[in-house]
């Protein structure tokens, strides 16, 4: 009886632990036309993403409070240095794009001083996972990151930086 109840207990555990799973799966796929979203930067001044076709982008959706993004952003702030002025013989350039998501205006504005994350397009969404561009692109965990072509496509989706980095070094001119 006991190894029976034991049985049903670790099968909920599994298909909890896959629900889990495909519950956090990014909203979007590779090849998929990235939604447009508007929005207003650190500085003020209203994005559209429509505006940066043509150029690769990276869409990074972190957060001040999450760990696992601030470790990651050394590695952001390499790859924006050594690729953003590059020539790309099927884009116009790259860019990052930094979607944070927030509660605290204050601690997203220390963060990205603390971390050096000087590129211009920062934009704060100060309610976390139910916030309109986090619901947009399905959200649920982060770091998440897409990687957009020049026509406004997917190209990949939570792929480490190396993998983004060798992507744009077989893209150069």
């Amino acid at each position: 009886m006991l190894s029976k109840i034991l049985n049903v207990l670790l099968v909920v555990l599994v298909l909890g632990f896959i629900a889990n799973y495909v519950y956090r799966l990014p909203k979007f796929d590779d090849g998929e036309t990235a939604p447009q979203f508007t929005a207003t930067l650190a500085d003020g001044s209203e994005f559209a993403l429509s505006n940066l076709k043509g150029k690769y982008v990276l869409l990074d959706f972190w957060g001040s409070w999450c760990a696992p993004c601030r470790r990651e952003n050394p590695a952001l702030v390499a790859l924006y240095n050594k690729y953003s002025n590059k020539q790309y013989a099927d884009a116009s350039g790259f860019e990052i794009v930094s979607v944070a998501i927030e509660t605290n205006e204050k601690n997203w504005s220390r963060a990205i001083k603390n971390d050096g994350l000087h590129w211009k397009n920062h934009i704060a969404q100060l309610d976390r996972f139910k916030s309109p561009i986090a619901v947009q692109y399905g959200v649920r965990e982060i770091p998440t990151k897409y990687l957009l072509g020049p026509e406004g496509n997917i190209i990949s989706v939570n792929q480490r930086t190396a993998k983004i980095a060798a992507f744009l070094e077989q893209h150069l001119k």
